[in-house]
């Protein structure tokens, strides 16, 4: 099938040759594409977008076909969380916590201690069981051994011994500095129990004896440290097997340099020897392999991954000092592996023996593997996948040895006798933590059936599932000439998405502004027969219903239109621009200028709308008519949206502004009304707003009442007389106040022009301050920014506008014997810190030319010239000063020369004699820069002899080099010609 956007261009292709009004039934169930040929399963790999025939891809492959129970649910077989029978209990790894359930599994094989820990007092047994939760860790462990040996779940949870045990589950800790730690707090525990036999149970578990003892060399005197000890820790690196290991702990030491010993009988430091004597071996011996060292290069541990070869049986009688009758013969019973290359992270798994069977189980977290044959098989715990160069190659084991190098620690149980009891391999459970244990399992009881029960519905849910699809999907496709209603597509989707509850049909969504099918929205339904359709609602209710009698003509009559708009707009375009140019006869029609202008984007608008406005209730469109806003006459051509919007007034009138309309012919306005069919008409002989007249009138009589006012209040400061000068302190006052020449300059606009210029109400002194608050202007720079007022003005000015920031300027004389100082200051203060910066930038600007003014003057002879800044005008007029005030701009992207001077004065180039500050300027090839003209000055033009014939003067012209001229050192700068 075609991609969705070539279905939707042939869905209205016949637009090019259809008007609206010629619409029939054939073209409207084009646009609908109820014809399209329906997709084949196999032919589509997924659903067609935009074909509302298309019922494939749609999840219905899952459906059809014979379905697995299996597929229905997804709630694993509770069973599988199940102890197997004549299995152990894993442990779950909370994150980081695999090294504890090593050694849990290790000391729950330890039969002694598990029986002894079964035999501590537990002061809250009395509790109720419902009642009852672990606290200490005497506690925590007796209830989690309980569990491991009674449990019928396949692994449990340790986080209560855990968290009592104040460990840290996302990071991995030393697992032999934990052995020791916790061997030392169940010590702890132990010794505080009433019971005699279960005070020293640990000790005599795990604790042997030895002793240091020194020999000296100079008299041969012996002394032993005794000491006791929990597990030996043998150094591995350069050596092979574990008697090495052994022989190198209770290797003779020297004592001689710095380290000589101290003899009690020399009285002095002496060489000596010194070496372990081992005394006495515990029941269960804890060999600790030291792998993790410390690297002096990098100050981190490392791991050595040394093969150490080590027996299933040990005979530690050639070691012993003193045999006696203690038995020295061990049998291994654990090993615990570390997997991985470094000393900071890997995985902890434990190989253990069952003391009542013999067999070896490997202990990993939750999953627990039984070994074949009764036999250690370490296996796949050797294949570390390290990337180190020198990969060792692992060495050939005797009989009865092993071979690794991620074994860490081993334990060995002293060999008992055949003929033992079942006593001591038999350990009763109490009765108080069996309880426990059947209340734990009681609950995994009933989640297992509560789970059972879950899939059963699921499975069942399923099959009438699959039995509902497969008959409704056949009865989907509506045929040729049979009755066919619209289904939401999402909704098909869910239907056929077992993970999701189906939900009632909501077809809301796709409803144009007629309450029937959009025409943009039928891609996203899909056509099904009729009795499918009912079957849906019956089913699953919902709506409304959309059938055949759906398709909404008004909707594809105006999508015809605007069609046929959007290609004839081009046309019309070209037509109306030239339209617009021509006079006419007769009336005609009023169109805001920024309308006129922008009439294209507009259309454009107002035709994407006109697509989509179907799909929404009382939406609103360009050209609809009088908008709500109170300034629409005074809009931009950014901010319009509406067509003949910008000279509707604030009353919905025409706008009196005849500046900003244009009067076209009415067959302008005619093509007009096709693209707006909404915007507000105004005729040629339609009168302005009279509301806007009279506010007009009113205003313009307030502004020339508060020019006037103000005029007469400020009446030297408007005619710039009696002012007062830095250079020359006014007698009679020790203090001016400060203005920003701009308000001076655009209070004088309103004066003299009351009627088109805005009152000034504000006075932003904050505009003369610097970033830091102070006074960012020097005294020298007060002409060229400032102006200074007399303490009178100031308080008129503070009465009539708004000031934010007063600035003032003392006056400060000295006498002295050398003569008067004057000294000045100011309110803020100067700041100093941006005077420099100030001052570079000002002379900067100075010579900057790029989009500078420079002002030409013509002087008539006998006529004195007057100053740009304030001319002497007649105070008799206002009308009279807004004309003076008008001066022709010439803006030019070339530097100003002769030929701007020439055709605004008619003063022909050869007349020109141009000269300021009395300075006549001559040199034709000089820059404004090397005259020193800089930005804002005033050049004076006295010309010769006037030239009445100006064709004679633009031939003298074209016969001038057109460098004739001063340039600007930088870029353009534009000519204000005053007249005078």
């Amino acid at each position: 099938m075609a991609p969705r956007v070539q279905l939707e261009k042939a869905a209205w292709r016949w637009v090019e040759t259809v008007k609206p009004e010629e619409i029939r039934q054939e073209h409207i169930e084009l646009a609908y594409r109820i014809n399209l040929p329906a997709c084949k399963r196999g032919a589509c790999r997924r659903n067609c977008k935009g074909n509302p025939n298309c019922l494939v891809g749609i999840g219905e492959q899952a459906w059809l076909g014979e379905i697995d129970e299996s597929a229905f649910h997804s709630i694993d077989d509770p069973n599988s969380e199940r102890r197997e029978k004549n299995t152990f209990v894993g442990l779950t790894n909370l994150g980081a916590t695999c090294y504890v359930n090593t050694f849990l599994q290790v000391w729950f094989h330890n039969l002694e201690l598990r029986r002894s820990l079964y035999q501590c007092q537990n002061s809250r047994a009395s509790l109720s069981i419902s009642d009852y939760e672990p606290q200490s860790i005497c506690e925590h462990l007796q209830y989690l051994f309980a569990l491991l040996q009674n449990s019928n779940r396949k692994y449990i949870d340790p986080s209560g011994l855990v968290k009592a045990l104040g460990l840290d589950t996302g990071q991995q800790q030393d697992a032999q500095e934990f052995s020791k730690l916790f061997l030392s707090l169940l010590e702890d525990t132990l010794s505080k129990q009433k019971n005699p036999n279960l005070r020293n149970v640990i000790q005599q578990q795990f604790c042997g004896q030895f002793s240091y003892v020194t020999v000296c060399n100079q008299c041969g005197r012996s002394s032993a440290l005794p000491s006791r000890f929990y597990e030996l820790e043998l150094n591995i690196q350069g050596h092979k097997n574990l008697t090495e290991c052994v022989t190198e702990f209770l290797k003779e030491e020297k004592l001689d340099g710095e380290n000589r010993y101290f003899c009690e009988t020399c009285q002095s430091k002496q060489n000596a020897t010194r070496r372990i004597k081992l005394h006495s071996l515990p029941p269960t011996l804890n060999l600790q392999l030291m792998r993790f060292v410390f690297d002096r290069q990098t100050g981190h541990k490392k791991k050595l991954n040394s093969f150490i070869s080590f027996p299933e049986q040990l005979d530690m009688g050639p070691f012993l000092e003193e045999k006696q009758d203690e038995k020295c013969v061990y049998e291994l019973s654990a090993v615990l592996i570390h997997r991985g290359i470094s000393a900071y992270s890997g995985h902890y798994i434990a190989h253990v023996k069952d003391a009542r069977t013999g067999d070896w189980y490997k202990f990993n977290d939750e999953e627990i593997e039984k070994m074949e044959g009764k036999k250690l098989q370490l296996g796949i715990e050797e294949d570390i996948a390290e990337t180190v160069k020198s990969q060792t190659k692992k060495p050939k084991c005797s009989k009865g040895y092993h071979c690794s190098r991620n074994a860490y620690m081993l334990v060995y149980k002293v060999q008992q006798e055949e003929n033992s009891g079942p006593f001591r391999t038999n350990v009763e459970v109490p009765a108080f933590l069996q309880r426990l244990v059947d209340q734990d399992n009681h609950k995994f009881e009933e989640w297992c059936s509560e789970m059972t029960d879950m899939r059963k519905q699921s499975v069942d849910k399923g099959k009438a599932k699959h039995e509902e699809v497969k008959e409704l999907y056949k009865l989907l496709p509506a045929r040729d000439g049979e009755p066919y209603e619209f289904i939401p597509l999402d909704w098909l989707k869910k239907w056929l998405d077992d993970s999701t509850a189906t939900k009632e049909i909501d077809s809301s969504r796709f409803l144009c502004s007629h309450d029937k099918l959009h025409p943009d929205k039928v891609g996203d339904t899909r056509k099904v027969s009729m009795q499918a359709a009912q079957l849906l609602y019956e089913r699953y209710g919902g709506g409304p219903r959309l059938n055949e009698s759906s398709l909404c003509r008004e909707c594809v009559s105006q999508r015809c239109r605007v069609l046929r708009l959007k290609n004839q707009l081009s046309e019309d375009y070209k037509e109306i621009s030239n339209l617009v140019k021509r006079t006419f006869s007769g009336a005609g029609f009023w169109v805001g200028k920024a309308s006129l202008r922008s009439w294209r984007q507009l259309a454009l608008e107002q035709l994407e709308e006109d697509e989509h406005e179907t799909t929404h209730n009382n939406s609103q469109t360009n050209g609809q008519g009088p908008h709500t806003n109170n300034k629409l006459s005074e809009c931009t051509e950014d901010e319009m949206k509406t067509f003949n919007e910008d000279i509707v007034c604030s009353h919905g009138g025409l706008s009196i502004l005849e500046t900003e309309r244009k009067l076209v012919s009415p067959e302008v306005w005619t093509k007009f009304r096709e693209y707006f069919p909404k915007a507000p008409e105004f005729t040629q002989d339609q009168e302005p707003c009279q509301q806007c007249l009279q506010e007009e009138k009113d205003n313009e009589a307030v502004s020339k009442m508060m020019a006037l006012d103000q005029k007469n209040q400020l009446l030297n400061l408007f005619h710039e007389k009696n002012r007062p000068a830095l250079t020359k302190w006014p007698q009679g006052t020790d203090v001016l106040y400060i203005v920003p020449l701009f308000f001076v300059d655009e209070w004088r606009k309103f004066i003299r022009r009351p009627t088109k210029s805005s009152p000034v109400s504000n006075v932003s002194n904050t505009l003369l301050l610097c970033p830091h608050g102070g006074f960012m202007f020097t005294y020298d720079s007060f002409s060229l920014q400032d102006a200074l007022l007399w303490p009178n003005e100031w308080d008129v000015i503070s009465r009539l506008f708004i000031v934010d920031q007063p600035i003032s300027i003392h006056c400060l004389k000295r006498t002295t014997p050398s003569g008067s100082t004057t000294q000045y200051t100011t309110q803020p203060d100067l700041c100093w810190e941006c005077r420099e910066s100030f001052l570079f930038q000002q002379q900067r600007d100075l010579r900057e030319y790029t989009q500078a003014t420079i002002y030409i003057r013509k002087v008539i002879e006998d006529k004195r010239m007057m100053k740009e800044a304030a001319p002497e005008l007649s105070v008799s007029s206002s009308e009279a000063e807004e004309e003076k005030e008008e001066h022709p701009k010439l803006d030019g992207e070339k530097d100003p020369d002769f030929s701007q001077i020439m055709h605004a004065f008619s003063v022909a180039p050869f007349d020109q004699n141009l000269f300021i500050d009395g300075k006549s300027l001559t040199d034709d090839s000089a820059t404004l820069g090397s005259l020193g003209i800089i930005p804002e000055s005033i050049i004076c033009l006295k010309a010769d002899e006037p030239i009445a014939d100006y064709a004679a003067m633009d031939d003298v012209y074209q016969v001038r080099m057109p460098e004739e001229g001063f340039k600007g050192e930088h870029a353009s700068s534009s000519l204000v010609l005053l007249q005078t």
